[in-house]
C-alpha cells in the first residue's frame, strides 16, 4: 500500500451542500429557507438571546444584590498563635520573617495581626495592621508593635 491508495472510509465523508445553485443543486428556489417568516429573509436570524420580541429570559430575571468596591484594601490575616509557633523569644515579625517561615507568600503582602490564640514569647511586630486584642496581648508578653500604615 502506497499514499496514493489510502481513502477515507466508505459513508464518512458528503459532498458540501451548495445552496442557491439552481434547480438541478435539489437546493434551488427558497436556497432551503422555507417560503415565508423571518428565518427566510436576508439578515433575519437574530441572537442567541431572542426570543421574538418577548422580553428576553435574561432581562426578566433580577441582577445580583451589591457591588464589587475597587478600593478595597485586602490583608492577610495572621494570628498570633502561628507567631507563637513559629518565632522564637525576641525575633523581629515583618514581612521578609513571615515569608521566610512559611507563614505569608509575599513579602509585599499586607497583613493584619489578630488576636487568635495565646502568645508568650517577646516579639518585635511590624506589619500593615494589628487588631486589638492582638496588641493587648503582644505587649503583655514584653513586646512591641509598629504598624507600618
Amino acid at each position: 500500500m502506497q499514499i496514493q491508495d489510502l481513502k477515507p472510509a466508505e459513508g464518512s465523508t458528503h459532498k458540501r451542500k451548495r445552496v442557491g445553485r439552481g434547480h438541478g443543486s435539489g437546493h434551488g428556489g427558497t436556497s432551503t429557507r422555507g417560503y415565508n417568516g423571518q428565518g427566510s429573509r436576508a439578515g433575519g436570524t437574530k441572537g442567541p438571546g431572542f426570543e421574538g420580541g418577548q422580553t428576553p429570559l435574561a432581562m426578566r430575571l433580577p441582577k445580583l444584590p451589591g457591588f464589587n468596591n475597587i478600593n478595597r484594601v485586602e490583608y492577610v490575616p495572621v494570628n498570633v498563635a502561628r507567631l507563637e509557633a513559629k518565632f522564637e523569644n525576641g525575633d523581629v515579625v515583618d514581612g521578609a520573617a513571615l515569608v521566610a517561615k512559611g507563614i505569608i507568600k509575599h513579602e509585599d503582602a499586607l497583613v493584619k495581626v489578630l488576636g487568635d490564640g495565646a502568645l508568650t514569647k517577646a516579639l518585635t511586630v511590624k506589619v500593615d495592621k494589628v487588631s486589638a486584642s492582638a496588641k493587648a496581648k503582644i505587649e503583655a508578653a514584653g513586646g512591641t508593635v509598629e504598624e507600618l500604615c
